[in-house]
């Protein structure tokens, strides 16, 4: 459905501004007004990482007036893959700093405000209410349920884009007008069913694919132009290149969204399973490198596994230990062959899927299993940093 201008123009655009946008300026569809709304646009950016990173440089060079940079986070190498934004010399940097140091280079015009904080409960409502659109390039479930009823109570559109692997989705959410993100997930998956990138991986030009069309769909609510996706979810599959849209409507029999929840009880990072298993049957890894000079030694007798994917072991390990990967356990053929005769000791990336398998393995016996807390991500930071980190 086409939907009004989002803003009102600005008063005037200076000749170096006419000059800057004059591509924008020589579409019918655009014009002169259009740019004039763009820079009056105020719209805020949750995340310069893999989808922030093309949002903001588009935007920005798009003539949006003012960005906002919602970021807590640090540059790290395994970021510049896909977050463009960032460089080599960024390492150990704020993202918030980072973006907006390279915003000034893509265009100086342009007013950035950094939000260089974790969004919640306590500020996102304040954060919100000072920016026409959002746009969210967030990675996990609980800030999406956030961002959507923080829109929701307020009022505010906003751009929505996800990505995993090879595959995107994008949409509009403005519940005023149409569907929201329950509508769409009215319910969270099932905790430990859906890995995020960091665990499953993203192709890094997927990013640019995506933030391009969330870019796009943010200029066209901006102008009131063409027809948003509201109502519509964009899928993209890069590995068939094959883009597919799907209708989405309203839930007549949904809820109404008063209030802010607690989402991270919501989603939860695992189940209620997975936290009863791991509470007093977690050790450190400082504990497990005690453990394994004991095993050396003759003194102590165990199996420590690695419950993560084969490919992610080529790039770091933790000495001594087998794989079998969490799959295995889901499907009840790992349990069969465990040993019976010694301790079960489990670990994966950062402790979320290995809390996971722990409750599967309590389940079939194995009491005294127990799982190593920050996984080979904390081994690899504070026992072996020879190794690399992803």
């Amino acid at each position: 459905m086409a939907l009004p201008p989002l803003v009102e123009p600005a008063e005037e655009l200076t000749q170096k501004e006419v000059e800057r946008y004059s591509r924008h300026l020589i579409i019918p569809d655009v014009g002169m007004i259009g740019q004039k709304r763009l820079k009056n646009a105020r719209v805020l950016v949750i995340g310069a990482g893999g989808l922030g990173s093309p949002a903001l440089l588009y935007l920005a060079a798009a003539g949006v007036g003012t960005l906002g940079i919602v970021e807590f986070d640090t540059v790290d190498e395994s970021n510049l893959q896909r977050q463009i934004i960032h460089g080599q010399s960024d390492i150990g940097k704020s993202k918030a700093q980072s973006a907006k140091e390279s915003i000034a280079e893509v265009n100086p015009l342009v007013n950035v405000i950094t939000h260089d904080v974790r969004l919640d409960n306590d500020n996102v409502l304040d954060i919100f209410s000072d920016y026409d659109l959002i746009v969210d390039g967030t990675d996990n479930f609980a800030t999406r349920y956030l961002v959507n009823d923080a829109a929701v109570l307020l009022g505010k559109p906003y751009v929505w884009g996800s990505i995993f692997r090879f595959e995107g989705q994008v949409s509009v959410f403005w519940d005023q007008y149409g569907p929201n993100y329950r509508d769409l997930y009215p319910v969270p998956p099932p905790p430990g069913m859906v890995p995020s990138c960091a665990e499953g991986g993203v192709l890094g030009v997927l990013c640019a694919s995506i933030g391009s069309i969330m870019v796009t769909e943010a200029i066209k609510l901006i102008t009131g132009i063409g027809e948003p996706l509201l109502g519509r979810l964009m899928v993209y599959d890069a590995l068939e290149m094959s883009y597919k849209t799907l209708k989405l409507r309203k839930d007549p029999n949904a809820d109404p969204i008063e209030k802010l929840i607690d989402y991270d009880a919501f989603c939860g990072a695992i189940t209620d399973e997975a936290a009863e298993a791991v509470a007093g049957n977690t050790i450190s890894v400082q504990q497990l490198k005690e453990w394994l000079e004991d095993r050396d030694k003759g003194e102590r007798n165990f199996e420590l596994i690695d419950v993560r994917e084969p490919v992610e072991r080529e790039i770091n390990t933790i000495p001594g230990s087998v794989l079998i990967p969490k799959s295995d356990f889901q499907n009840g053929s790992a349990l069969a062959g465990l040993p019976q005769d010694k301790q079960v000791v489990l670990y994966c990336k950062a402790g979320t899927r290995s809390a996971e398998v722990l409750a599967l393995v309590h389940g079939a016996g194995l009491k005294d299993a127990v799982h190593v807390g920050g996984g080979v991500s904390a081994w690899v930071s504070q026992i072996d940093p020879s190794q690399a980190s992803y």
